[in-house]
């Protein structure tokens, strides 16, 4: 299959949305990463994004909408507490898990009673969804469990010859997938930290709880490691730790970093900004920069676990094999 790359205009969103209803794949810009979509009420277009990716059968997806008017149908009821997260957040980069109604079929929920729900801020997204006329189910456009495309030359070096069309928007704003909450339960319970952090949806909500991970995943990124280069990823705190593990174990590293004092260290060094919401959107380019660079390691700076460096944070523990220091 030959893969084209085009940017996004009134022909190409036309050509996506014909593809899409034709129960074919296509990769698309969100504000959080390239989606990889097909039509999410058909279940054959569906389990073609699992093959494409190499994803477990059992990692529901999320199911993107254009508008709010779209969602009743999907869903079995609204509760309240998600009516205030869809008037404080929608469109944006928060995804809710529902009830599923019975229109949505298992393959698109890995077979769970839930459905993840987001409508995009992203314009060309919503173009998409408008011009196909059906939601559109859409994890990330990469293989599973490496790091998630925010260029569409990411997406091209990923699934080029797997799909028939890429979507060109340019770069994305976020750069992390988004937050999932689920509001299935009396206590929301955050799923996924996204850009959207668990103090601005205590402010909308009140206290929000945290998953029972004994249970059967019922959103993306919570079983499964993810955000993987091939380079093994190992993460350090001080600054002091990756000088002792550079000293201990002399090998070919990069060195991603956010400190301005470590400018310099390692074979290659990549820095990111402090300021954790502006490295959240340079994060998976910088990890997709260092895996091209021929290192035994890639160790990175870890952020403070707060407002989205809590995101930071569980993209980067899920993509290391451990921490020093």
């Amino acid at each position: 299959m030959k893969t084209a790359v085009k940017d996004v205009s009134k022909e190409s969103i036309a050509q996506a949305a014909t593809l899409i209803q034709a129960g074919q794949l296509v990769a698309f810009p969100t504000e959080t990463v390239y989606g990889l979509g097909a039509d999410a009420l058909n279940p054959t277009a569906v389990l073609q994004i699992f093959a494409a990716k190499n994803r477990p059968a059992d990692n529901p997806l999320i199911v993107h909408i254009a508008d709010v008017s779209e969602l009743p149908r999907l869903v079995d009821a609204i509760p309240p507490l998600a009516q205030k997260l869809i008037d404080a957040f929608w469109p944006g980069p928060l995804s809710i898990v529902f009830k599923k109604s019975a229109i949505v079929p298992a393959q698109t929920t890995a077979g769970l009673a839930t459905v993840v729900i987001r409508l995009p801020a992203h314009p060309d997204a919503i173009q998409l969804i408008h011009a196909a006329g059906t939601p559109i189910a859409a994890p990330s456009a990469n293989q599973s469990g490496n790091v998630s495309p925010t260029t569409a030359q990411h997406v091209q070096e990923e699934l080029n010859g797997v799909i028939p069309l890429i979507l060109d928007g340019g770069d994305i704003e976020f750069g992390l997938e988004s937050t999932i909450i689920d509001c299935t339960s009396p206590q929301p319970l955050l799923l996924r930290p996204g850009s959207i952090t668990q103090e601005q949806l205590e402010k909308v909500v009140g206290p929000v709880g945290a998953p029972d991970e004994t249970e059967k995943p019922a959103s993306p990124g919570m079983k499964y490691k993810h955000y993987s280069p091939k380079t093994p990823v190992v993460l350090f705190t001080k600054p002091e730790n990756l000088q002792a593990a550079l000293v201990a174990h002399p090998r070919r590293s990069c060195v991603i970093h956010h400190s301005k004092a470590l400018a310099g260290s390692g074979e290659v060094s990549v820095p990111l900004s402090h300021n954790p919401t502006h490295a959240a959107a340079a994060l998976y380019r910088a990890l997709r920069q260092a895996d091209t660079l021929h290192c035994d390691v890639i160790y990175v700076e870890t952020f403070p676990k707060t407002g989205v460096g809590v995101a930071i944070m569980n993209r980067l523990e899920k993509a290391a094999s451990h921490v020093i220091g």
